[in-house]
């Protein structure tokens, strides 16, 4: 029997966007745990372009092998085509949407077909379409992970100690860096479900998008330094991260918390002086939380924008689009039937 194929985009060596390769490849079969799902859309995410340039943004001893050629990819949303052995939860013709094997470089969702872990899926919201909700797992699990909850005790590559959210309600103050990005977007919005007062950090050109998110003030950082306006908050939601991260200790007070999403470097004896927190994590797949972000997205309660959609064999195009940066909400790709 000749073997099936589908369209894919690959890499086959490391670079720029124009080393993404769309081509035909063996259609893959789930194994025990896995089904098969027909793709509608994919979300573009940082370790997408991370992937392709190599991983050279990583420090050497905590970049995995990664055997060429691969498929790009962790966020999809599609139709299960087929079900592997040990899977009761789903059925062909289903509609899910996922994060696929994260963290890890194994989700291959840039393709028309992708085997998927069952435990990385939930059923997509009725009222979502496919491009929605492709737009969804990796920024949305990224926020709800450090503000709502971990939901796994795996550890951090960058700190020892277990990220714990701080609690969110009436009387706490956020603010969001980076905020009409794709974490920041779906943050701010966690964080005004919980009944916090929200600052979003953005360019001004984001300020309506944001106020009809729920925040509650704007900062234009192309105009105002947030570090210089911004006093006594609870939380700090840095989506941007690295080493300007540390401005925003001093914004902190005492008992309150930074979460920076890339992390940066941080003086101990300064953190311990202002009698805060500095804590990170590691996003990881997990589907059960993906239904909880999913009943919010299907009632209206939180939203995912997208910013930009280009088809499959053209992301390329979309890597570029990332790269131009100053993106509001989220870049998808469509495949087409």
């Amino acid at each position: 029997m000749p073997t099936r194929t589908m369209k894919a985009t690959r890499l086959h060596e490391y670079g720029g966007p124009d080393v993404l390769r769309h081509q035909d490849v063996p259609m893959p079969e789930p194994t025990e745990g896995e089904v098969l799902v027909r793709v509608h859309a994919v979300g573009v995410n940082p370790p997408d372009w991370y992937l392709r340039d190599g991983l050279t943004v990583m420090p050497a001893e905590l970049r995995p092998k990664i055997d060429l050629p691969v498929t790009p990819g962790t966020d999809m949303s599609g139709v299960v085509e087929a079900v592997g052995a040990g899977v009761p939860e789903f059925s062909p013709g289903d509609e899910v949407f996922g994060m696929l094997r994260f963290p890890g470089f194994r989700g291959s969702t840039y393709a028309e077909y992708v085997t998927a872990p069952a435990s990385d899926l939930a059923r997509k919201p009725a009222g979502l379409d496919h491009v929605h909700a492709a737009a969804a797992p990796m920024a949305g699990l990224t926020a709800w992970q450090f503000l709502i909850d971990l939901g796994h005790d795996h550890p951090s590559p960058f700190q020892d100690h277990r990220h714990r959210p701080v609690p969110l309600g009436p009387g706490t103050t956020v603010l969001v860096n980076g905020a009409a990005g794709g974490v920041g977007h779906i943050g701010l919005q966690l964080a005004k479900w919980k009944g916090a007062r929200v600052i979003a950090v953005a360019s001004g050109t984001h300020e309506a998008f944001l106020r009809e998110l729920g925040a509650d003030e704007v900062v234009d950082y192309t105009r105002t330094r947030p570090e210089e306006v911004a006093r006594d908050l609870d939380l700090v939601l840095d989506t941007v991260g690295g080493p300007a991260s540390r401005r925003f200790l001093r914004t902190l007070k005492r008992g309150g918390a930074l979460f920076p999403v890339f992390s940066g470097e941080f003086d101990a004896d300064e953190v311990a002086r202002l009698g805060v927190t500095v804590s990170i994590t590691q996003v990881r797949s997990n589907g059960p939380q993906l239904a909880e972000l999913g009943r919010l997205l299907g009632d209206g309660t939180i939203q995912v924008a997208i910013d930009s959609t280009y088809p499959l064999a053209e992301a390329a195009e979309a890597h570029r689009r990332a790269a131009r940066g100053h993106i509001q909400g989220k870049i998808v790709l469509t495949v087409e039937p």
